[in-house]
């Protein structure tokens, strides 16, 4: 077999080959192969206090994930200082609990979406708060930077569902 047939036999797939191995070095290049890209969500919500209920609140975020590798919720501050404890609702049949959680997972490619009826951040002695204030929290996460994020301070029929 001559040089140049050689060639023509070898060249289509050696050629996709190379295109083959130059897209999956982009792709590695731009986080797509397992790679850990940084936390995002956006504005989140506070739930405003009952007068005269329980001197605790809650707050909620949606966190998106859009890396391949998990990442875990580890704390949380405000601009009102105080304890911020995340904890998570342990269904039990009909019934369930309310449990402090030492972090919450963000899956990878996933969210973690906060809601009265699964995950929050609790409040212990939140000051007096009105309906539309809006206040800064830092979430902290295991992998990610901390997310500096605004909530709306809403009564319980405003909330988002």
């Amino acid at each position: 077999m001559k040089a140049s047939e050689r060639l023509g036999v070898a060249g289509p797939p050696v050629g996709a080959a190379v295109l083959a191995l130059a897209l999956l070095t982009g792709w590695t290049a731009v986080g797509g192969a397992g790679r850990a890209r940084p936390v995002e969500a956006g504005p989140g919500w506070v739930l405003l206090p009952t007068a005269g209920a329980a001197s605790a609140t809650a707050a909620f975020f949606t966190v998106r994930n859009p890396g391949d590798v998990p990442d875990e919720l580890t704390d949380a501050s405000w601009e009102f200082g105080g304890r911020i404890t995340p904890k998570r609702h342990l269904h039990q049949g009909a019934a369930g609990r309310w449990e402090p959680a030492p972090s919450l997972p963000v899956p990878g490619r996933g969210e973690l979406r906060m809601t009265p009826e699964d995950a929050d951040l609790m409040i212990a002695d939140p000051p007096p708060l009105r309906a539309g204030q809006w206040v800064e929290f830092t979430l902290t996460f295991r992998h990610s930077p901390p997310l500096r994020l605004a909530a709306q301070v809403l009564p319980a029929a405003e909330r988002p569902r």
